[in-house]
C-alpha cells in the first residue's frame, strides 16, 4: 500500500525551479519524505523534524470523466507545483512546516481509463469502477497522513476524491466528520457508481459525513433529485444567487452561516472543500465566467482555516488543458490560483497555531 504514494524529492522539481542570486524560493525550503523508510516511518520522521502540513497531488481525471465531464484534472498538481515552489521563502511563509509528500500512483488507472468512452454505458461502468479503485489508494495514503498527525493539503484530480479523504478522516477520528464546500454543485448525485458528482452522497450514506454545507451552490446547476437528496440528508447550503446576484448577505455572513450550521464542537473534525469550478475563468472540467473571484475564494479558505477543528484542505477539479488559450496559459493560471489558495490556508493555520 505504501507504493500508492509516489514520493517526490527536490531533484524532481529542478525543471520548474527558478533561481536568482540573494533569493530563496519555497522549493528550496520544502521538506521531503525519507525514501529509505516505510511510509509510516517516513511520515513520523517528518513530524519529528517539524512538519505540520503534507502537500500531495492526485494526478487523475477519471472521476470527472465518469461524471460525463471533461478530462484534464490530472495536471492540476503539476500546475500548482510549478508556481508554488517559485514563491519567495520569507517571514510570511511557514516553509519549515511544509512536507512535499508526492502524488498518488494513478498512471495505470489513467492508462486504462484513456481507452474508455463515457458515452458507452458499459465503458462508463468501467470508468466508475476505476474511480472506486482510486478511492482505495487515496484512502490508505490519507489515512497514513492523518495517523501521523499531519494536516493533508490535497490538490488535483476530481471532486470524487472527497469521499476517500472523508473516509480516512472519519476512521482516523473514530467519528463522522463535517465538511464545508465552496462549489456551484452540491455533488450529491445518485449512488450510481463512483464519480466526481457523488463523493458527498456516498460519504453520507456510509456514515463518514455528519454535517455538510455547500457555499455558493448555483440554483440552476443542480438537479432536483440531487437537491432533494441533499435536503433529505440534513445538509445545508447558501446559494451563489443569494450572495453575489441578489446581495441578500455578504460573503463573510454566508461563511458564518456555514460555520454556524456545522456547529462549534471542536471534538468533531472538519474538512475544507473547494471545487475550483466555483472560480470565474478558472480552467476546470466545468468552465464558468459566472463564478466567484480568486480573492473571494482565498477569503473563504482563510476564514475557515482559522477554526481549530479544521483537519484538511482539498482543492479539486483544476484542469489546465481546458483553458481557452491552451495548456500553457492553463498551467500558469491554475498554478497561480492553487498556490494562492494553499498559501491562504497555511498562513491562517500558522496564525491560529
Amino acid at each position: 500500500m505504501s507504493n500508492w504514494l509516489q514520493r517526490l524529492q527536490s531533484a524532481d522539481l529542478a525543471a520548474w525551479q527558478q533561481h536568482r542570486p540573494g533569493e530563496v524560493r519555497l522549493g528550496a525550503a520544502l521538506r521531503y519524505l525519507n525514501p529509505l523508510l516505510t511510509l509510516e516511518d517516513a511520515l513520523a520522521a517528518a513530524v519529528q523534524h517539524g512538519s505540520r502540513f503534507a502537500l500531495f497531488g492526485i494526478p487523475e481525471d477519471i472521476g470527472p470523466r465518469a461524471n460525463l465531464g471533461n478530462g484534464g484534472a490530472d495536471l492540476g498538481f503539476n500546475a500548482f507545483l510549478s508556481r508554488f515552489i517559485n514563491l519567495q521563502d520569507n517571514q510570511f511563509a511557514a516553509s519549515g512546516e511544509l512536507l512535499l509528500a508526492g502524488t498518488i500512483a494513478c498512471d495505470d488507472l489513467q492508462q486504462r481509463a484513456a481507452l474508455l468512452d463515457a458515452a458507452d454505458p458499459d465503458q462508463l461502468t468501467q470508468l466508475r469502477q476505476l474511480c472506486s479503485e482510486l478511492d482505495l489508494r487515496v484512502y490508505h495514503v490519507v489515512r497514513a497522513i492523518f495517523d501521523a498527525g499531519l494536516t493533508p493539503i490535497v490538490i488535483g484530480g476530481g471532486h470524487n476524491n472527497a469521499l476517500p479523504i472523508l473516509q480516512a478522516l472519519a476512521n482516523h477520528a473514530g467519528q463522522a466528520a463535517d465538511a464545508i464546500n465552496l462549489d456551484p454543485h452540491c455533488d450529491f448525485r445518485l449512488l450510481e457508481g463512483r464519480h466526481s458528482g457523488n463523493g458527498f452522497s456516498y460519504a453520507a450514506k456510509a456514515g463518514w459525513l455528519r454535517k455538510y454545507f455547500v457555499l455558493g451552490l448555483h440554483e440552476l446547476k443542480n438537479s432536483a433529485t440531487a437537491l432533494q437528496q441533499l435536503t433529505a440528508a440534513g445538509a445545508g447550503y447558501c446559494s451563489y444567487q443569494r450572495i453575489w446576484q441578489r446581495r441578500q448577505l455578504t460573503l463573510a455572513q454566508a461563511i458564518q452561516q456555514a460555520i454556524d450550521f456545522v456547529g462549534a464542537d471542536e471534538s468533531i473534525p472538519l474538512g475544507i472543500e473547494l471545487d475550483t469550478d466555483s472560480i470565474s475563468g478558472m480552467p476546470v472540467s466545468a468552465y464558468t465566467n459566472c463564478g466567484v473571484t480568486v480573492a473571494d475564494a482565498e477569503f473563504y479558505v482563510w476564514q475557515l482555516a482559522q477554526l481549530a477543528r479544521v483537519r484538511y484542505l482539498h482543492l479539486a477539479e483544476a484542469a489546465p488543458a481546458q483553458h481557452p488559450a491552451g495548456l500553457k496559459a492553463g498551467m500558469n493560471e491554475a498554478g497561480q490560483v492553487l498556490a494562492a489558495l494553499v498559501l491562504a490556508f497555511i498562513q491562517a493555520r500558522a496564525a491560529h497555531h
